[in-house]
């Protein structure tokens, strides 16, 4: 199989996918290094192809007939409450999209991360833990925005109290 052909059949494999397909599952099933995957995903990128990198592996975005309301938030917490945080966002039937933060010389930095239920903020907690890596917000002092969204405002307002009562929502 050509080098087109792998690719081709990445955007299928992604298209049949109810759920993210790491680079590790896409080698296995097409014979190559991770590394093979790696590099083909990002020239599909490169060449229009919208493919999301979450923790759990890529995937096309979802092309839904529904509406959803989508908000950003400034939240501030150390790397402790994280999970509080997420969990709070999920348990109101929130979408956690992204993190952002504002780094001094690159500018705003978005880490993807799609994030809808606690099964979801478990398997995210525990690719940190293992791989060491420390949350975008440490290069932050914790205050970073999350774009999260929902099927209603009132998911969003719901999500928003816990967040105030937990003290982790920066306000006006």
């Amino acid at each position: 199989m050509d080098a087109a052909e792998r690719r081709r059949k990445i955007q299928e494999c992604l298209s049949e996918s109810t759920a993210p397909v790491s680079a590790t599952a896409l080698a296995k099933k097409l014979g190559v290094s991770r590394q093979i995957i790696v590099g083909d995903v990002a020239l599909l990128r490169a060449s229009g192809t919208d493919i999301l990198a979450t923790p759990r592996g890529y995937v096309l975005p979802a092309v839904s007939t529904a509406k959803k309301v989508t908000r950003r938030i400034a939240c501030r917490h150390d790397s402790k409450a994280m999970k509080d945080e997420l969990y709070c966002l999920v348990d109101q039937g929130c979408t956690v999209v992204d993190v952002i933060v504002e780094h001094p010389v690159y500018g705003e930095i978005t880490g993807s991360l799609h994030l809808a239920s606690r099964s979801d903020v478990d398997l995210f907690i525990e690719k940190c833990s293992e791989s060491s890596a420390l949350p975008l917000s440490f290069l932050t002092e914790g205050v970073h925005l999350h774009t999260i969204e929902a099927r209603d405002e009132a998911a969003i307002d719901r999500a928003i109290k816990g967040l105030q009562r937990l003290g982790i929502l920066i306000e006006n």
